[in-house]
């Protein structure tokens, strides 16, 4: 495994720094067989158990624990995974005794060296006692054999992967095979999730046939670890200081600003327009939509009639009650005739009492293959009406004949879109049960990385996670040829219509254009100035101005200049009106300002604007003012039409407050 071990180490340090994040108490040890030379307690004890050695005892983990990773050594002897087992269980054994805890063992090979004979009875009897040890002590034990595609299948490797599989048999183990590095990475299962039932009740086929079950989740998406705010202000020397940071919040009166509000007299309000709706919390006890909870049967349809590609959220799993016979037969009776008619059902789910939401998902028939396994059923959430967005495409068929694409461009590009399949038959690129999320992947390495060098940069990324994130490089070299097929079929060419606009805009910077112009071209350009070179707002066309400084962009700083600008050229107008002469064009040009300040993503400019703008007009003029303001529906820009704006309620509240007694 020479070649891989570098995604053996990456796989295991995951592992360590997912340990330290979310179970620092977490004991670990390592065990390297295959190793040239010898260091086990079984080999002092007893003898044998050649060439596994430990490198790392069982302990709390830690840094050391990283860091006897991150050299690992290139084997030069056989490596008996078998005896790697038995160093391993005798480890556990030796640390914990029969103390009940969560204890595994995480195997990593590539299952082709021949194992030794055992003293007494065969292989297979080995396998069997060590099973029975395993069982005795609970322990659990994931074993991950690496093949690289194209590997001969000799008779030790169907005599070793016969073993392994002897051990997955006694129910004590799991065994998984992967063929590329990328898989090796994902094959190892770094944390382990609790399964928890989300309801436990009556699937209720109708009034008097009712099933017992179990719903678990089947899949859930991992999130980034809390991160929560750290505070330095603690003694260096304090080792119980815990870091944290806790946050207060004051509310207090717009008419008193010195008062705290208590929390007995607060009460929520909600934006509607200019003003502010209070809502207690009674009465929204009193609207607040509280189903029953049950799983009610609505009906059945063909599994045609429902794509996949509607599924929502995360999957669950549909079990018959534990223990109860009853349940099972009714499961897998209603479970195997879906199946064979090809059906699915249509449910609708409410996990708690008192959930303020229903599911309606669709439920698909799971048939086992294994005596021990029960039938059940994949449950997936679907859409309603408002969750579904269509995207309508304009059709080629729309377009004139010229500008549709031939046979040939048809042709290349169905087979580029081909080509794209991570999933041809007979191969998968990228399982999904072995393809790890390289962003978290690549967040708990740089995270170590800075706990020991702050100042260090983000490193590049590694093989592995490279041949997730970018394309597979031996499947574009397969697919050459097509490629190259679709750079013929489209030939990129000189647009004649912006060839000839570009000449004439030379011809008119050099005036030979200025001859063939008309009295009308004359007339038209000075009453609508040219809007190509603006630098700065003029008083004939101020919003035109403005939008052309927006789209000119010809540094980072341009868009600020604009709005900066606009805001003088306003803040001039309003301040040399007499009797609200210029209010007018003042108000056009709020406008406009508004509408840029929200699609470049600048709200608190227009905000802070609008806000300074009252406070320098005369309570006359103010109140006039903001009537036209309010005509016109201009108000502070608030979340919901910017995510960045500043407007909290409070802020909108005292800006109301002050229009209605400018306005009184």
């Amino acid at each position: 495994m020479h070649g891989v071990l570098l995604e053996v180490k990456n796989v295991c340090l995951t592992l360590v720094h997912k340990k330290l994040v979310y179970n620092r108490s977490d004991e670990v040890g390592i065990v390297l067989f295959g190793t040239k030379g010898t260091c086990n307690e079984l080999a002092k004890d007893i003898g044998g158990y050649k060439h596994v050695t430990v490198i790392h005892d069982i302990k709390v983990v830690d840094e050391g624990t990283a860091q006897a990773l991150q050299n690992l050594p290139l084997g030069s002897a056989p490596g008996d995974f078998l005896d790697s087992i038995v160093v391993g269980l005798d480890m556990v054994i030796r640390k914990f005794g029969i103390t009940k805890g969560k204890r595994r063992l995480c195997l990593i090979t590539g299952a082709q060296e021949l194992l030794r004979d055992p003293p007494e009875g065969t292989k297979e009897d080995q396998v069997d006692t060590i099973a029975n040890m395993l069982k005795k002590h609970n322990i659990k034990m994931e074993c991950i054999i690496f093949r690289e595609p194209g590997v001969h299948h000799n008779d030790v490797m169907e005599e070793n992967d016969r073993l392994l599989h002897q051990f997955r048999n006694r129910s004590v183990a799991k065994v998984v095979q992967v063929d590329n590095p990328t898989s090796l990475l994902g094959a190892l299962k770094t944390r382990n999730v609790l399964p928890v039932t989300v309801f436990r009740g009556d699937l209720e086929v109708n009034s008097n046939f009712k099933i017992k079950v179990w719903v678990y989740k089947k899949t859930a998406e991992e999130k980034f670890p809390t991160l929560k705010k750290y505070s330095d202000k603690a003694p260096p020397n304090d080792k119980f200081a815990s870091h944290e940071v806790k946050v207060d919040y004051e509310y207090k009166s717009v008419v008193e600003p010195d008062k705290v509000v208590p929390p007995d007299q607060r009460i929520k309000g909600y934006l509607y327009g200019p003003q502010v709706i209070p809502v207690s919390n009674a009465e929204w006890e009193a609207v607040k939509f509280k189903p029953e909870k049950g799983v009610k049967l609505l009906g059945f349809t063909d599994r045609s009639s429902v794509p996949r590609h509607q599924f929502m959220k995360d999957v669950c799993l549909f079990i018959p009650e534990p223990g109860n016979m009853k349940a099972s037969l009714a499961v897998s009776a209603i479970a195997r005739a879906m199946h064979q008619m090809n059906k699915v059902a249509i449910v609708r789910c409410v996990w708690r009492q008192g959930q303020g939401n229903v599911a309606i998902g669709v439920l698909t028939p799971n048939i086992s293959s294994v005596n021990n396994i029960q039938d059940s059923f994949y449950f997936n959430v679907l859409p309603f009406a408002e969750d579904i967005r269509e995207f309508q495409f304009r059709s080629f068929s729309s377009l004139p004949s010229s500008s549709q694409p031939t046979e040939e461009q048809q042709e290349a590009a169905d087979n580029l879109v081909k080509m794209l399949d991570l999933a041809p038959p007979g191969r998968e690129v990228l399982k999904p049960e072995f393809t790890p999320n390289p962003i978290l992947e690549r967040f708990y390495s740089y995270l170590d990385l800075k706990s020991k060098q702050p100042d260090a940069n983000v490193p590049p990324l590694e093989r592995s996670l490279r041949r997730i994130t970018e394309p597979d490089p031996d499947v574009v070299g397969q697919q050459t040829q097509l490629i190259q097929n679709l750079s013929k079929a489209f030939v990129l060419k000189d647009n004649p219509k912006k060839k000839k606009a570009r000449t004439q805009d030379m011809l008119a910077y050099t005036g030979a254009g200025d001859q063939a112009k008309s009295v009308e071209d004359r007339v038209l350009e000075n009453t609508h100035p040219s809007t190509e070179n603006v630098v700065a707002i003029r008083d004939s066309n101020p919003v035109q101005d403005f939008e052309a400084m927006l789209a000119k962009r010809s540094s980072s700083t341009w868009t600020q200049k604009a709005i900066g600008d606009m805001q003088n050229y306003i803040a001039a107008l309003l301040q040399n009106s007499s009797d609200g002469g210029n209010y007018q064009k003042a108000l056009e040009c709020f406008a406009s300002l508004r509408k840029a300040c929200i699609i470049e993503q600048e709200p608190q400019e227009f905000n802070q604007f609008l806000t300074k703008i009252y406070e320098r007009l005369k309570e006359g003029d103010a109140a006039k003012f903001f009537q036209l303001l309010s005509s016109k529906n201009i108000s502070l820009i608030n979340k919901e039409e910017a995510p960045d704006s500043d407007v909290t309620e409070e802020m909108a509240r005292s800006f109301y407050l002050k229009r209605e007694k400018a306005s009184q």
